[in-house]
């Protein structure tokens, strides 16, 4: 019996197609649908230019339409290849296919949302998958796993600094005043910010000799204090490191599995 010839089938045909890179039929429709997508916002790119939209602005608009039908469609195909359609539509991806093409729809009842079809450009992620960059996903998921394990000691960090600029704005305030443009604490605040992460906008500076004292203090610390959650992440990342797949699930669409992983980690349907 042909195993394309029953529901079950074809919807794993499908699914092989659409989820998969690993055949010619599945890495053209990746391929093509990265084409689509970047032409879709290359589209809304230029009918945001006035000239433009004046001159081709109904072309543009039958074009963004015949876009959105087409990831419509892909959008109904990728919730029927899987056996859990709920799972992939509330998924990351899922939600990025959906943010895809409701702006267009919107644009009918609100005009002027269209132009958040911009979204779209984060479907190229599928990227990595046509060209089986297996290290690139790998080190996605190490990244992920590494700040998930290393989120304690981020939010301490955070508080630290948090503190020390409210400490160091609200000096500042009182060193250099009104006069010098540290009108208020929060303005002073937002002075410490930008000094202690070396950004240096220079639209506020110190003015007298403690002023300047006080914002060397602070410039080192921001120097000091860069690497620090560098060297958190990258020590957890260390732990966190283990070679993944490509595979997608058939049930839940879920990635990241590991080599001769016969079970899905997100929903435990078998691969």
């Amino acid at each position: 019996m042909n195993p394309h010839s029953n529901p079950a089938g074809r919807r794993a045909r499908l699914h092989e197609i659409i989820f998969e890179a690993d055949t010619r039929v599945g890495k053209f429709f990746d391929v093509a649908l990265i084409v689509c997508i970047l032409s879709s916002v290359i589209v809304v790119m230029l009918d945001s230019v006035r000239t433009i939209r004046l001159a081709y602005g109904e072309l543009l608009m039958a074009i963004e339409w015949l876009f959105t039908i087409a990831f419509t469609l892909e959008y109904i195909l990728r919730l029927c290849s899987v056996g859990r359609p709920l799972k992939y539509a509330t998924s990351f991806f899922g939600i990025i296919d959906l943010l895809a093409i409701l702006p267009t729809y919107l644009s009918v009842l609100f005009p002027g949302t269209q132009y958040l079809i911009v979204i779209r450009i984060l479907r190229v992620l599928r990227i990595f998958r046509v060209l089986k960059l297996v290290q690139f996903v790998s080190e996605a998921n190490i990244m992920l796993r590494a700040l998930r394990a290393s989120g304690r000691k981020i939010t301490v960090f955070f508080f630290a600094i948090v503190t020390l600029v409210i400490i160091f704005g609200s000096v500042m305030y009182l060193v250099e005043g009104e006069r010098h443009g540290f009108t208020s604490i929060p303005r002073s605040i937002y002075w410490a910010i930008v000094t202690m992460t070396t950004v240096g906008y220079g639209d506020i500076s110190p003015e007298t000799g403690l002023g300047q004292a006080i914002a060397a203090v602070v410039m080192i610390i921001g120097f000091s204090i860069i690497a620090v959650p560098t060297g958190i992440v990258a020590s957890e990342m260390s732990k966190a490191a283990r070679r993944v797949s490509t595979q997608a699930c058939p049930q839940c669409s879920a990635e990241g599995h590991d080599h001769g992983a016969k079970y899905c980690k997100n929903c435990g349907a078998k691969l």
